[in-house]
């Protein structure tokens, strides 16, 4: 058995929260509904508040480390509550009411009351919504208009929590295949930092009183480990200001498309890119199409939230043909940008009638070859890094091993 802390709301819309004992997280939801209770939140009460803590406290102010914005997170998880508390019976304003006050964050909190005045000053979510474009995107938007047409906001807010945690899976998978490499590079960075700055300066003194010319490898070291102890200010500054020139020139399409258009056709890392690209496509044009949004409507939605402009700039000619009525599926595999299976799967589902469940099944496929890139992709950079480092660091050490037989020889 294990503790249980829980936030659920009952039919009333007041908020009740406590901690129980219970196996698992299905147990609690069980007997919150047995209650009479709708869950909506429950995680293991590790550092929980007493089950006599009051239900709803109010925002924390922002600590040294706290998010300053609404962060992606904060929008699944209030997106996730918002449909609970909708499909609980409980009037949109009264919601957003139970919301402000369990807002983990202050911004958050500040951005749910904005949104619940303008809906009771008479706009509907979808618009109170619309002016925060910062926040929630095109997509978001359309799905809760969509909802709101459609009568099952409730619903509608579920599916879309549930699309946003399988995107976040997604981008998380590859955020974690990635640590690894990150701390490869970076002890490889700090290792060579240590030879040339602290190791190398120690012989460069002996060297100096042999009065022997050096030979040209020990001579590079020698310098590139007097400039980084001498200069290390300047190589900061110089790769501050190319990152920043770097992120300016990419805000241009004309160079954002050109390094996009690099990366898909990078060896391993392109294939990676392209597949997590197609899973979030297939995923986002789904859940359009789920609630009543039109293919074309769905598709220029879609284009504004991919990430890469090459794939992104292919649907514009998809769009036009498929206006012209050429259909769909075979306008994109003639792009030539995306993988032919997808195309191929999209047709299918097209000429069948079951474009929504077929678009769904491209993303549950590329999402299992987006692990299959990840596992290949280390398999190929893991062991370069690590053989990269060997040779850096065995070049650094063979030049002074150079060096010190020079010396040798002038003593003899």
């Amino acid at each position: 058995m294990a503790l249980y802390r829980y936030k659920a709301v009952n039919a009333a819309g007041d908020v009740a929260a406590g901690e129980l004992d219970a196996a698992n997280e299905a147990e609690i939801v069980d007997r919150l509904r047995d209650q009479g209770l709708m869950p909506m939140r429950v995680e293991a009460a590790l550092g929980a508040r007493s089950a006599s803590a009051p239900a709803a406290a109010s925002p924390r102010k922002p600590g040294w480390f706290a998010p300053r914005t609404v962060t992606r997170d904060n929008v699944l998880a209030l997106t996730r509550e918002l449909a609970t508390l909708l499909r609980a019976g409980l009037p949109l304003d009264r919601a957003l009411e139970v919301l402000i006050g369990l807002a983990p964050t202050l911004p958050v909190a500040q951005l749910l009351q904005t949104i619940r005045d303008d809906v009771r000053g008479g706009k509907s979510l979808s618009q109170a919504l619309d002016s925060h474009r910062e926040v929630f995107s095109r997509f978001y938007v359309n799905i809760v208009r969509a909802g709101e047409a459609g009568g099952a906001l409730g619903v509608v807010l579920t599916r879309l929590a549930e699309t946003m945690e399988r995107n976040k899976e997604l981008r998380e998978s590859v955020k974690a295949a990635l640590i690894y490499p990150t701390i490869l590079i970076l002890v490889a960075v700090a290792s060579v930092m240590v030879l040339l700055v602290f190791v190398v300066p120690q012989f460069q003194q002996t060297f100096a009183q042999a009065g022997k010319a050096l030979p040209l490898p020990t001579q590079i070291v020698i310098f590139v480990g007097t400039g980084l102890r001498k200069y290390w200010w300047l190589m900061i500054l110089i790769v501050v200001a190319f990152v920043w020139i770097m992120r300016r020139r990419l805000k241009d399409p004309s160079v954002r498309y050109r390094w996009d258009a690099r990366m898909l056709r990078a060896p391993l890392l392109g294939d990676l890119l392209s597949k997590v690209e197609v899973a979030r496509f297939a995923r986002t044009l789904a859940t359009l199409l789920s609630n009543g949004v039109t293919l074309l409507s769905g598709l220029a939605i879609v284009k504004d939230t991919m990430t890469n402009s090459v794939l992104s700039a292919a649907l514009d000619g998809v769009i036009t043909r498929l206006r012209e009525g050429k259909g769909f599926g075979r306008p994109l595999g003639e792009t030539g940008v995306y993988p032919r299976l997808a195309s191929q799967m999209i047709l299918v589902g097209e000429e069948s009638g079951r474009l929504e469940e077929m678009l769904n099944r491209v993303a549950e496929v590329y999402d299992r070859e987006v692990q299959i890139s990840i596992k290949r992709f280390l398999a190929v950079l893991e062991p370069a890094l690590i053989l990269g480092l060997a040779v850096l660091i065995g070049g650094i050490v063979f030049s002074i091993l150079l060096g010190i037989m020079g010396m040798s020889e002038l003593v003899g």
